[in-house]
């Protein structure tokens, strides 16, 4: 039969199609037989109806990217869940239970060292102390100073005694306080780290609260200035008490102290104004005290500048002990400090004058104390000191020629310091003589460590990693490896292998030249000669002068504890200055990026290149 497909082609009814249904049930029998079933299949067949029934469908968690049994994923989430809560109930036993931290490295040697240098400013305290002075055989004394005078009756009670005696001899303790104060400004956050910051301050503060007695103080113009409390010269014979005649403990002192005034004294007056002009950085946070510092800086600064002469007539106390050879030296040295304290460019300008150089010895080279920086001669200070100003703020003209040769002459300094150039000798125990062979080496030596050591901290926060000398580049390090070289023959490694800080190390001088620590401090007064039998005694001294660095061996490493050999076992006021500041420099306390504190000494100065005005309003027609 055919039809019409409407899709185009015949319609036809094949026979095949026309087959019965039993048929077509037989075909697929006939084939469900002829293939094997698997064990699946055979298992659907042989269950029953209940069977299938009672099985529990599987439930699956879908994941997106993978599909996961449910039950397995519970487990996985609540394993996690888990481990994370025991995690944080682990690490909050950890935080609220208290443990030990592992205890920070021990302090370096000069750290050490360093505790005990300040410790020997408190043995030298003059009147009223406080409390906490920390030294058990020292009490109050000289009380009545100044008020005794009839020449002055004012009070001068205070300050510090010189050394073994009890003369306070004002030019050394002035620049004893600057150096203080310079190595405070320069490693305030070192001082902070270590616990002596408030301690050094206090030590400054006692010095300076006794500069202001000695002039007055709240004057703009003064004529006149203490210049030491005390007499020492001996020369005369006789046996008048004085404070080197006597050998007797300060709190006993019963005899006459006289005051040395003098009025026309610039040496004197421009240190005692640098001393003022630096604590007034120290204590710029105590704006009340600081300007009261800055107010007698600048009397004493132009009481030196219009009266002028050296402190230390011939035949004087003054230049017996500590003679003054020139001014020229402090009129630089102070027009720095009084620039930073002030900000005041008038002060800058007297600093770097070429003549005032040329009169204080900058082009000198030929002298054989050139580098040497003392209590009496602060050019290299002074010359270090500016440098640092034109390597961080460069003030450019018209300041910039003098600061170039004073920043030259540093580096011609620093050069002369290393033993290959031959400029001063080492003693074979590797020592530097600055004072060309001369008893009590040793502050000397601390003045010039501080100094290469500072200089390289200068250098590296400039980001300059060394200077030359001639043709020849030399790195920061060579300067520290000199500073540490000089710090370490002072601590023990030397020839003799002793310490010359007292008490530091196992080996120290026993018998220094010092009469409060000779006599023991058993309630009984000694008169003026009754402490002879201490003086000449052979033991050692009863009460331990800690920190004190005694004047040092002789030019062969040699050295003599003896008591009545000042060269050998005396120490200072200025030498422990020297000693403190060098330690802070050199000690290896963590602070920062860079050892020194770039900015806080120029507070006060005013921005060298004024702000540029803003531009004009835009135009309008």
């Amino acid at each position: 039969m055919f039809g019409r497909d409407p899709w185009g082609g015949p319609l036809e009814i094949s026979n095949a199609d026309s087959a019965t249904d039993d048929d077509r049930s037989r075909d697929l029998d006939r084939a469900a037989l002829m293939r094997q079933l698997d064990e699946t299949q055979q298992s659907w067949l042989l269950a029953g109806p209940g069977d299938q029934a009672g099985k529990k469908k599987k439930k699956y968690v879908d994941l997106g990217c993978v599909v996961l049994d449910r039950k397995i994923f519970m487990w996985t989430v609540g394993t996690i869940l888990g481990l994370g809560v025991f995690i944080g109930f682990i690490m909050m036993i950890v935080k609220l239970v208290p443990h030990k931290r592992p205890p920070p490295p021990p302090p370096d040697q000069y750290t050490q060292a360093l505790h005990k240098a300040l410790m020997f400013f408190n043995a030298q305290r003059s009147g009223p102390l406080p409390k906490h002075n920390g030294v058990s055989w020292r009490g109050n004394s000289c009380m009545k100073d100044g008020l005794s005078d009839s020449t002055i009756r004012r009070s001068l009670v205070g300050g510090f005694y010189d050394a073994g005696d009890a003369i306070k001899f004002n030019y050394p303790m002035a620049w004893s306080m600057t150096m203080l104060s310079w190595s405070v400004i320069e490693y305030k956050a070192k001082y902070e780290a270590i616990g002596e910051l408030d301690h050094i301050k206090e030590i400054i503060k006692w010095g300076t609260d006794y500069i202001l007695k000695t002039f007055n103080s709240s004057a703009d113009t003064i004529d006149r200035i203490v210049a030491q409390v005390g007499i020492g010269d001996t020369s005369k014979g006789g046996s008048q008490p004085n404070d080197h005649y006597c050998w007797m403990r300060p709190e006993d002192i019963d005899y006459k102290r006289p005051v040395t005034e003098c009025h026309s004294c610039s040496d004197l007056a421009s240190e005692m104004a640098a001393s003022l002009a630096a604590a007034s950085i120290v204590f710029k946070d105590s704006k009340t005290y600081s300007d009261k510092l800055v107010k007698g800086a600048k009397a004493l600064y132009k009481f030196g500048r219009t009266q002028r002469g050296r402190y230390s007539p011939n035949g004087s106390d003054q230049a017996i002990f500590y003679n003054s050879t020139s001014y020229w030296d402090e009129f630089v040295w102070g027009g720095a400090w009084m620039y930073f304290a002030t900000g005041n460019n008038s002060y800058l300008t007297v600093a770097t004058a070429p003549g005032m150089a040329k009169h204080a010895g900058a082009f000198w080279f030929g002298s054989p104390n050139y580098g040497v920086f003392t209590w009496d001669d602060k050019l290299p200070g002074a010359q270090v000191l500016l440098s640092r100003l034109r390597l961080f703020l460069s003030p450019g003209y018209p300041y910039e020629e003098i600061l170039r040769t004073f920043h030259n002459q540093t580096d011609n300094v620093m050069c002369s310091y290393l033993p290959l150039f031959n400029s001063f000798n080492f003693t074979k125990g590797g020592l530097i003589q600055l004072n060309h062979g001369g008893p009590q080496p040793l502050q000397y030596a601390v003045n010039a460590a501080f100094l290469a050591s500072l200089y390289s901290d200068y250098l590296e926060s400039a980001d300059t990693p060394g200077w030359y000398c001639g043709p020849n580049f030399y790195t920061t390090e060579v300067l520290r490896k000199f500073a540490r070289s000089q710090l370490d023959y002072i601590l023990g490694k030397n020839p003799l292998k002793m310490s010359y800080v007292v008490g530091f190390g196992n080996k120290y001088p026993k018998r220094p030249h010092h009469r409060g620590a000779s006599i023991p401090h058993n309630g009984v007064k000694y008169g003026c000669k009754g402490g002879f039998k201490w003086r000449e005694t052979k033991k050692a001294n009863p009460n331990i002068l800690v920190g004190a660095m005694v004047a040092g061996p002789d030019r062969h490493d040699g050295f003599k504890d003896i008591r009545t050999n000042y060269n050998y076992t005396e120490p200072t006021l200025a030498a422990n200055a020297g000693l403190v500041a060098a330690l802070i420099s050199i000690a290896d306390i963590p602070t920062g990026r860079y050892s020194i504190d770039k900015n806080t000494i120029f507070s006060a100065i005013p921005p060298m290149f004024p702000t540029p005005p803003p531009p004009p309003s835009a135009w309008k027609p």
